[in-house]
């Protein structure tokens, strides 16, 4: 019989740093949540909560459309 291990969710950053709100213009802390090919991190991954992910997705977005941020890799 094998063990049942499950992996300890990881805490919110966003939650941990008491931060309520992500702004757009934090380009380094949200290049930590995108892939070199220029991807959103999924939230198991990053172990955000859903709130500050929904956040951070849109942050993300706003970002590239001011061109902080890009697209895609090159």
């Amino acid at each position: 019989m094998k063990k049942d291990r499950r992996k300890k969710r990881r805490q919110c950053n966003f939650c941990a740093d008491k931060i309520e709100h992500i702004d757009y213009k934090e380009v380094p802390r949200l290049r930590r949540y995108i892939t070199e090919r220029g991807k959103i991190l999924p939230r198991r991954i990053t172990g955000n909560c859903a709130h500050h992910q929904r956040q951070l997705t849109v942050a993300i977005k706003r970002s590239r459309n001011m061109a902080l941020l890009p697209y895609t890799s090159e």
